[in-house]
């Protein structure tokens, strides 16, 4: 399935950035200069996640897993261009299954092992997936059972498959049928979902040359060929696969997983394991800085560390560097397949970094990373032009190689979200600095960021809103120390009626909603604050939400 522009291809095919090398072909090419490097390792706690004890695995082995799971998968019955949806926490088979779906032809379609039966229904209803490979049991909830009542929902789905499946796979023959599955390199690889103002998670289609462009432009990170890279999210979404896992594919070297975060096994994997890289969000830095025994921590093997998903802190940074000498990195992306990064090559100065990213595009500086040559922002006022006055606030609108062609299946979506001159308007609002830069203002979509994972508020209230006691009803996140953001539900209730955390609870777990999207906090109000035309004032609620924080401590 290609979806880019033949002109978009022969663009990035001439700035050096696209060609027709797959991920794939990356991979193999490693996997036969150094067969016998371990090339993934397990997180450590994987007994505890799916009853299988850690594993490290050399890229031989990891190579024939790949071909071998990718024949299992065909001999199954999937085609050219099949969805395949995928529901597993980290581990190396989930890591292995992004090759071996596109080797057999398919199109990997990875879902957060928290998401529930509203969620995943969703985007096998949307993908008209295949097939779904997810694990029996995590945390105590069943995932097997979950996938086999939705395949009786959506006959799309031919197979439901296991992590014991997949393992078994991994012995069984390879075919000599994958030499004749064509991949091209602008086949669309995965579709990553993400959600914002609208209720419903929408498709990202990314190719191979589009994560091939991403990881082009992570040169700005300081990441280099062979590092041993550290993934401390969820391996489904651009937050891990965009600045870890296709970087590792590219570049070589090592991926260690971890899963879920745990500040003990994480500076465990650190001291063991001594990655060169690793993408943080500033709630878990600032945690790591401020922890009691952080005199005790040897975290000098990082080159560098990028924060993302909010502004980091420059104390944060700054005992970073006066501890282990670590230049820590700011980054901005979407799974749209956006992203600036202010790395060291670029903003040298730790000050500004902590709140300036490159203006890449701009006619005039002369970037040293990669991604200036190649990617190009602009600054929109509400009618689409183009601001250039220092100080002037708009919406960033971004082009470059990993940028998506189209929303999945979703043309409303697609033309609402990108300009005429093929320009993605991000719905964030970026101001523009003196010495050109840009630096990031307020999130124009409505959303909440809880642990990493985007919250659309839409969605939940949707939710809440069809509880026979609530009449209206507003979302926002309220500050959090260790995730960044946890939610608050604003709520008026059915005169006469009241209304508790407990009911909402209770609504979200018959709704069959992920846990990570249940609000954790209830202000019943008598009214939601609004403007003259409507509009929620979702700024109002944060200010209040942040003022009862304060006053409680």
């Amino acid at each position: 399935m290609i979806l880019a522009s033949q002109k978009n291809i022969q663009t990035y095919t001439d700035l050096g950035v696209w060609g027709r090398r797959t991920l794939i072909d990356y991979f193999k090419a490693h996997a036969g200069e150094d067969p016998d490097r371990v090339c993934i390792v397990d997180p450590p706690n994987k007994q505890d996640l799916v009853g299988l004890e850690p594993e490290r695995l050399t890229y031989r082995e990891l190579d024939r897993a790949i071909d071998a799971v990718a024949s299992g998968l065909a001999a199954a019955g999937l085609k050219k261009d099949d969805v395949v949806a995928v529901q597993m926490p980290n581990c190396w088979e989930l890591a292995m299954l992004y090759l071996a779906v596109s080797r057999a032809g398919g199109i990997i379609s990875p879902a957060p092992i928290l998401w529930r039966k509203a969620e995943l229904g969703y985007i096998i209803g949307h993908t008209r997936a295949a097939l779904v490979i997810t694990v029996s049991e995590f945390n105590g909830f069943d995932h097997r059972a979950m996938a086999e009542s939705l395949r009786s929902e959506h006959p799309s789905i031919q197979k439901v498959l296991t992590l014991a499946d997949i393992r078994e796979m991994c012995n069984e023959p390879i075919s000599d049928r994958l030499e004749q599955i064509p991949v091209n390199a602008d086949d669309i690889f995965t579709i990553c979902w993400t959600s914002g103002t609208e209720s419903e998670p929408k498709g990202c289609p990314l190719s191979h040359n589009n994560w091939i462009g991403i990881a082009t432009i992570q040169d700005a990170t300081g990441m280099q060929p062979g590092d041993t890279l550290l993934t401390a999210g969820p391996l489904v979404n651009m937050a891990s696969v965009g600045t870890v896992f296709t970087p590792w594919i590219v570049l070589g070297g090592a991926l260690v997983l971890h899963h879920p975060f745990d500040p003990k096994g994480f500076i465990g994997q650190i001291l063991s394991e001594r990655p060169h890289y690793t993408l943080l969000v500033p709630a878990v830095a600032n945690m790591i800085a401020k922890h009691p025994q952080v005199d005790a921590f040897d975290l000098s093997c990082f080159r560098t560390i990028t924060l993302g998903s909010a502004p980091p802190s420059l104390w944060t940074m700054a005992e970073f560097k006066r501890r282990w000498d670590i230049d820590i990195g700011n980054i901005w992306g979407q799974n749209e397949g956006t992203g600036i990064v202010a790395g060291l090559a670029d903003i040298p100065d730790m000050e500004k970094r902590a709140d300036h990213f490159p203006w890449w595009g701009k006619p005039g500086p002369q970037w040293k990373s990669k991604a200036g040559q190649v990617v190009t922002v602009k600054i929109l006022d509400p009618e689409g032009k183009e601001l250039t006055e220092v100080g002037a606030v708009g919406e960033l609108a971004y082009r470059g190689p990993g940028l998506m062609a189209e929303y999945f299946r979703n043309p409303a979506a697609t033309e609402h979200s990108f300009t005429e001159d093929g320009f993605f308007r991000t719905g964030d609002l970026f101001q523009i600095r003196e010495g050109d830069c840009i630096s990031f203002f307020e999130r124009g979509k409505d959303i909440i960021i809880r642990g990493g994972y985007n919250i659309s508020s839409q969605e939940v209230e949707n939710h809440l809103l069809s509880h026979p006691k609530i009449q209206e009803a507003a979302v926002v996140g309220m500050p959090d120390e260790k995730l960044g953001e946890r939610m608050c539900a604003y709520v008026v209730p059915v005169p006469g009626e009241s209304v508790s955390l407990a009911d909402l609870t209770e609504l979200m777990d018959q709704k069959g909603v992920a846990k990570y999207k249940f609000p954790e906090r209830v202000e019943v109000v008598e009214a939601i604050p609004r403007n003259p035309v409507g509009k929620t004032l979702k700024k109002s609620l944060r200010e209040d939400i942040r003022r009862k924080l304060e006053r409680t401590g």
